[in-house]
């Protein structure tokens, strides 16, 4: 057997353990919020926002003073999934726009590259400090493949007192992991686009 058949074999193998361990574990955020129903979907992205933003409050105190001045917010939830240097993701999430009040949901995805093998699952709360940012955002979406991982530097504790990262003008993510609010918010290579099924009322 060539080098490059032995390749493709292992690569074969591979994915199909991963594809086995996502569906196990990630069922929920690669095919989006539960729920039977558009409107049962949009409950659970309403109550998961509101409890990830108060779980950012607890651990950030100083943030919802941020976010009640924002012109708007976002919340994603997101499922990553590694096969040793590639990763693929899904996820969903909501934008609220603070000065009118309307939400809009929207969905996530995109491919990257990454060290390490594993499914890692993350939520993350967006800040919108510019109106034309937020409009953007929403209106024709965001690609965050240009962009490096923003990550947070500062004193404390193993740099905790900075948690938080602008990763764009007029945007700033903070983002928690299975561990807690992590140090550095990782979107580089995520794509944000309206989901027109969830939108529709």
């Amino acid at each position: 057997m060539t080098h490059a058949r032995r390749t493709v074999g292992f690569v074969a193998m591979l994915a199909g353990m991963i594809l086995t361990a996502g569906g196990s574990v990630g069922c929920k955020a690669m095919n989006g919020a539960e729920g039977s129903s558009p409107d049962q979907q949009r409950d659970t992205i309403q109550a998961e926002a509101k409890k990830t933003l108060e779980d950012l409050y607890a651990a950030k105190p100083e943030t919802r003073e941020k976010v009640a001045k924002a012109v708007g917010y976002g919340y994603f939830s997101n499922m990553n999934v590694n096969l040793l240097v590639m990763s693929t993701e899904n996820g969903y999430g909501m934008v609220r726009n603070n000065q009118t009040g309307k939400d809009t949901y929207m969905k996530m995805g995109g491919a990257g590259v990454g060290l390490g093998a594993g499914v890692k699952d993350y939520r993350a709360i967006f800040i919108f400090t510019d109106p034309a940012v937020l409009a953007q955002f929403v209106e024709k979406g965001f690609d965050a493949s240009g962009s490096a991982d923003a990550a947070a530097k500062g004193g404390g504790e193993g740099g905790a007192a900075s948690v938080g990262a602008k990763v764009a003008p007029g945007l700033e993510v903070y983002q928690f992991t299975q561990k807690g609010l992590a140090l550095q918010a990782t979107i580089q290579g995520t794509k944000y686009w309206k989901d027109d099924k969830l939108n529709e009322k």
